[in-house]
């Protein structure tokens, strides 16, 4: 394989423009691949975008469509998730079962070695642990490498994040000076098929097995009607529709019988969870002893705690309790800024 050679996912966005055009700069001949998973078959606009951006840096593009693989991956992961009455990521799903797969697969038809990215991350040798391994990017307010921790690691040893050094404003500043026409664009808000919102996503895909049901307390006492447990997570407080004297947030959800309990703030709070289909870059053995950060969420900086190896089971055990440990969230384990693994919160 080609080490001067790198295929870089294009979005139409300014990160991944400025990552293309910094491969490029470092002499690299870059590949700029596209995905497409929406079902129009005329060209959107942001993948019109990523065309053009990359006539103008003079790269090679490629749209490769991804709707069955993302319909099956994603969508359906993330409407089954709801179904089960956890709270799913489908962000990381996405990285791991698409985003990654498919350009890596490109990659290697290419010949070239490296996988580029926009995100904000890095790539670390670590002495300690004899490996590469991901790393906090250089801007913690904007990084990014929560969203790969499921990747393998020969996977993360091919990897190329041209942005690791930079700040947001610096990546506009560059796009700007060399005539960038998304220099200005926004960054992408929430879920990328859901624009109108994950409810009425659900609402539509999910149709009439959504059924009104009755909130509980936890002695089992009717506190009001649910719209339907699917449409609700766990730690919610905010649009639960109920007249009540104080603030009540969803401890329970049970998919059988149709009902959500509500109860008091301190009943969310857990020192310990288990982690499913967890997936590590090190051995178990090398950081039962380890001071680790969990991060329970992409916008959370984490809390303290050590990793628990039972009966072949992963466990999470913080410092203090914590109330960011909704199922369905993945749990990502930080050591000294470097990705340790992590896995779903059971």
């Amino acid at each position: 394989m080609n080490r001067k050679k790198a295929v870089i996912g294009m979005s139409g966005g300014v990160d991944s423009s400025v990552g293309a055009y910094l491969l490029k700069e470092q002499g690299y001949e870059v590949i700029g691949v596209t995905l497409n998973h929406k079902k129009e078959k005329s060209l959107n606009e942001e993948i019109k975008a990523a065309q053009r951006i990359c006539d103008f840096l003079g790269i090679e593009h490629k749209i490769i469509d991804i709707e069955e693989l993302f319909q099956k991956e994603v969508i359906d992961d993330f409407l089954e998730g709801y179904s089960q009455g956890i709270t799913p990521s489908p962000c990381v799903i996405c990285d791991e079962r698409v985003k990654m797969r498919v350009l890596f697969e490109t990659a290697d038809r290419e010949g070239a070695y490296f996988v580029a990215t926009g995100h904000y991350s890095s790539v670390e040798y670590s002495e300690e642990f004899k490996r590469d391994l991901l790393k906090v990017s250089y801007d913690p307010r904007k990084d990014q490498s929560y969203m790969l921790y499921r990747l393998d690691n020969d996977k993360i040893s091919r990897l190329l994040f041209p942005l690791h050094s930079y700040e947001k404003k610096q990546i506009r500043e560059i796009a700007k000076n060399i005539g960038l026409e998304v220099h200005d664009k926004g960054d992408s808000q929430g879920i990328c098929f859901a624009k109108e919102g994950y409810i009425e996503f659900l609402r539509k895909n999910l149709g009439d097995k959504i059924k009104k049901g009755n909130f509980i307390d936890s002695n089992g006492n009717i506190m009001g009607e649910h719209e339907g447990y699917q449409l609700y997570t766990i730690g919610q407080r905010r649009g639960l529709g109920l007249k009540l004297p104080r603030a009540y947030f969803i401890t329970k959800i049970n998919k059988e019988k149709n009902e959500i309990t509500i109860g008091e703030y301190e009943e969310l709070y857990r020192k310990r969870v288990e982690l499913k289909k967890f997936k590590l870059s090190v051995k178990i053995t090398d950081i039962l002893d380890k001071k680790i950060i969990g991060r329970p969420r992409f916008s959370s900086f984490g809390a303290s705690g050590k990793i628990l190896f039972e009966n072949e089971k992963l466990f999470f055990e913080f410092d203090e309790e914590n109330t960011q440990t909704a199922p369905g969230q993945h749990l990502v384990l930080y050591y000294k800024n470097l990705v340790l693994g992590g896995g779903i919160i059971s």
